[in-house]
């Protein structure tokens, strides 16, 4: 029933409702979260990077439907040392909550490294890199914290605490803004009983403190639960009614929807953030990970939120088309990438490292080669060998895979002296999960191939691509070319820079070789990378001539929709 009278809520005719589709944040972009600011009338949100850099990518949006990349908060290694030494492939910062008070951003996080730490950064210009403060270190209990203040100003973290002796609990504790000590443990709740309570979130309204969590798992159970209670720390009455948001038990294309955020906007109405994978219930087949989606609420006087079930097309209350940002270190999420490496510019604040990269690895227009990012190769490759360690840094360059049908492409310039170096491009889940083209030497170190290959499996369970060919003795400069002909299949293909009608298709993967498998929380981007393979060579690559344009948005089983209206 409540969800009948959300629906007549938010088409009711004194509310007027426009059409929008999911996802709103497409690519990896886990574990959303956001905060409305009055008196700019934008909202932003920010969301999980695991060991990527630059992390914790802050999006502006003045009518929740264009985002920008604002910034990065967590912009330099000094920072977060630590990053340098964490193992794993989903290690890192996990599941931030950003809140915005007296004029300041506050961005709280949990970081897994070597060990678990509470990070607050804060800023008050969320358009720059620099304006984002070192972090407060604090013992945080658990993951995902959340910041609340209190009617009095007291900060309160609410985390979930999963330790052997307390069970599975969702925790809260003070914390001091100026020292990051922290205050007595209490506990809140455990959920309704299902796996993984986790994601905290606190609000107060009407007199109630509100608790809303996720809970089942991030997999194909995964809830979002919500209780209430008049005092802090409770005792605390479930919603009846619970789950507040999932589309578990479902057929529906999005799947594992849950860890959700609550905001208001501007107009005074309600939205739910929350994460989700396009994949169906069969969830095998979902390369770009979990992305954020966005559903319109109503939370009237004393009475617990609605929220809208999560669908490809949404029709809710937006404010209208407003695309009026002009600052910010980044480019709207939509936006193709043209990218010419002219003199003087930057690597653009979009492009995602795996931990942290040796940033002399990474040059504009080098001195006599112009209009280019010149890649010195890596000792290790892609996937390392059992020998890698944390701080041996990869030469890999990418952007997030956004859209499920695009075009990727680059110019290289190679010319392999040894044997083993290899420069190309990658459609990269982990080091344990990617697949690439590469350029390297022939094995009588005469000639130049092209190697296409993948590393790891995922969820599929057939026979790995792996074709070698000679590269034509005629191309210098070779155009690398990843395509999504489908949402299930990428073709890697070359071509000479001067003559790019040349086509040659060089192989074809299934996009379930990077789904799932070791990257559970991330998904996967698509980029450039240079290496020695453990070799002693040390010959770069110039990369031209950046492009990357998405085609189309799968936002159901049979519907498709363009990527400049999705």
């Amino acid at each position: 029933m409540w969800l009948s009278l959300a629906s007549a809520v938010l088409l009711a005719p004194t509310v007027l409702c426009h059409s929008y589709f999911n996802p709103i944040l497409p690519g990896w972009h886990s574990d959303p979260t956001c905060a409305h600011v009055p008196e700019q009338g934008t909202t932003f949100c920010v969301t999980s990077t695991f060991i990527a850099y630059p992390g914790l990518p802050v999006y502006a949006s003045r009518d929740l439907q264009s985002w920008k990349l604002a910034s990065n908060a967590f912009n330099r290694p000094t920072q977060i040392p630590d990053l340098w030494n964490t193992t794993g492939q989903q290690g890192g910062i996990y599941a931030p909550t950003l809140r915005y008070r007296h004029g300041t951003f506050y961005l709280i996080v949990s970081f897994l490294g070597p060990e678990t730490k509470g990070l607050l950064f804060t800023t008050t210009d969320p358009y720059r890199d620099s304006a984002w403060s070192d972090p407060l270190v604090f013992e945080v209990q658990g993951i995902d914290p959340d910041i609340f203040w209190d009617d009095d100003g007291t900060v309160y973290v609410t985390s979930a605490n999963s330790g052997a002796t307390s069970g599975n609990h969702i925790v809260q504790y003070s914390l001091d803004l100026s020292t990051g000590e922290t205050g007595p443990l209490h506990y809140l709740w455990n959920g309704t009983g299902g796996a993984s309570p986790e994601g905290p979130h606190m609000f107060r309204k009407d007199d109630y403190y509100y608790l809303m969590i996720a809970e089942g798992g991030t997999e194909l159970g995964h809830s979002e639960m919500m209780a209430r209670s008049r005092n802090r720390t409770g005792p605390w009455e479930a919603y009846p009614r619970n789950p507040l948001l999932t589309n578990r038990n479902t057929t529906q294309y999005f799947q594992t929807v849950g860890h959700a955020d609550l905001f208001q906007d501007g107009s005074g109405h309600w939205w739910a953030v929350a994460l989700s994978t396009r994949s169906g219930p069969a969830w095998k087949n979902y390369p770009m990970g979990r992305e954020t989606v966005l559903a319109p609420a109503v939370w009237e006087e004393g009475e617990w939120p609605a929220i809208h079930p999560v669908r490809g097309e949404m029709r809710g209350p937006l404010p209208p088309r407003d695309r009026n940002i002009s600052v910010g270190e980044g480019s709207w999420i939509d936006q193709p990438d043209r990218i010419d490496f002219i003199p003087g510019s930057s690597i653009p604040a979009h492009f995602v490292y795996w931990r942290y990269p040796n940033v002399d690895d990474f040059v504009v227009s080098p001195q006599g080669h112009p209009n280019t990012l010149q890649l010195t190769p890596s000792f290790y490759n892609l996937t390392g060998t059992a020998a890698f360690q944390p701080n041996d840094s990869l030469t890999l360059i990418t952007r997030r895979q956004t859209d499920t049908l695009f075009t990727y492409s680059v110019d290289i310039s190679f010319d392999p002296k040894t044997a083993d170096e290899e420069a190309g491009v990658t459609v990269f889940l982990t080091q344990d999960q990617h697949i690439d083209l590469g350029i390297v030497l022939s094995e009588n170190q005469t000639d130049r191939v092209f190697r296409f290959r993948a590393q790891g499996h995922g969820n599929y369970d057939g026979l790995l691509p792996k074709q070698t060919i000679p590269v034509p003795t005629t191309w210098q400069s070779i155009r690398l070319e990843i395509q999504a002909v489908n949402d299930t299949t990428y073709a890697f293909a070359s071509a000479p820079s001067h003559n790019p009608n040349q086509w040659s298709v060089i192989g074809y993967a299934d996009t379930r070789i990077v789904s799932g498998g070791t990257g559970p929380f991330t998904g996967s981007p698509v980029g450039a990378y240079t290496t020695t393979n453990g070799g002693s060579g040390s010959t770069p690559a110039y990369l031209s001539r950046w492009r990357y344009e998405g085609q189309g948005q799968k936002i159901d089983y049979d519907w498709i929709v363009p990527s400049d209206v999705a």
